[in-house]
């Protein structure tokens, strides 16, 4: 299932979104940025919980604001902010899941929430946060969706939760029709499961890569002030004054292996790029 972003943007006080972007069926494309550059209202805005003001989204074709009841079966939701009342236990849930969506399984969504250790009687209120956030994922998983949109879907989780949350998207995407659009703070979830990153800064994006190219090509130079004079930047994506002298993003790591034998080079990673080319205005949303 397809999603693109053309030209997305939406206008506050102190923050404006302004962002194109796509994910491809059968792919996992993840959104990184701190907080504030725009994650959530772009999540919201695919989601059609915002309106955008200029721009157009649209899955398989479809503008996402037009899509019928039906459709929108197709897609599964976990927002960092949002999940089932405390109040409710998961039978409750199941139930509720059931009117909603019509390809949902219960007997299966009984049999995974018994895999996961998820009770079905007890209070979501009185759930751990691990078992909250599986509990998120699978219900987004139990009716079939094609396209899943996780805003931090493993946040505040131990490594345990964590991998088997990753494990559920990984079997998800074995059939190669679906497509997944996660953000994550958590820089090795996503390194392990993106094909594709997007990094969005002040409401913009700033960098589009494939996770496989960003992590073997790109590199980080470390140089003093005099090596740094000296440096062919034909291939510097940006650069940082440190104490040191001076931290430099490349995507041509090899270039500078080859041709810089004394310069230190690190391997490069989402928090390598994060770091070094997010800019430091404050207010985004």
């Amino acid at each position: 299932m397809t999603l693109v972003l053309d030209g997305v943007k939406k206008k506050y006080s102190r923050f404006e979104l302004d962002c194109s972007m796509q994910v491809e069926s059968g792919t996992v494309t993840g959104l990184i940025g701190r907080n504030g550059a725009g994650k959530s209202t772009t999540f919201k805005s695919v989601l059609s919980l915002v309106k955008p003001d200029a721009g157009t989204i649209t899955i398989n074709g479809t503008e996402a604001h037009k899509l019928t009841n039906k459709e929108k079966e197709d897609i599964g939701v976990v927002l960092a902010e949002t999940g089932f009342s405390g109040y409710l236990t998961v039978k409750d849930v199941s139930a509720m899941m059931a009117a909603m969506y019509s390809r949902f399984d219960k007997k299966e969504f009984a049999k995974k929430c018994e895999h996961f250790r998820i009770p079905m009687n007890q209070k979501i209120k009185e759930f751990s946060t691990g078992m909250k956030a599986k509990l998120k994922v699978l219900a987004a998983l139990s009716h079939e969706a094609k396209l899943l949109v996780l805003d931090e879907p493993t946040a505040g989780l131990d490594v345990v939760a964590r991998d088997e949350i990753l494990d559920m998207l990984r079997e998800y995407m074995e059939n190669e029709e679906n497509s997944i659009l996660i953000s994550s703070h958590i820089s090795t979830d996503l390194e392990g499961l993106c094909d594709d990153i997007y990094l969005i800064d002040d409401g913009k994006i700033v960098l589009h890569e494939e996770t496989n190219v960003l992590l073997d090509e790109y590199g980080v130079l470390k140089v003093t002030e005099e090596q740094y004079a000296k440096l062919d930047k034909g291939y510097i994506l940006c650069s940082k004054k440190e104490p040191h002298g001076y931290s430099c993003l490349t995507n041509q790591k090899q270039f500078y292996q080859e041709n810089y034998p004394d310069v230190v080079i690190e391997k490069g990673d989402i928090d390598s790029v994060i770091g070094l080319m997010i800019t430091d205005k404050r207010g985004g949303r």
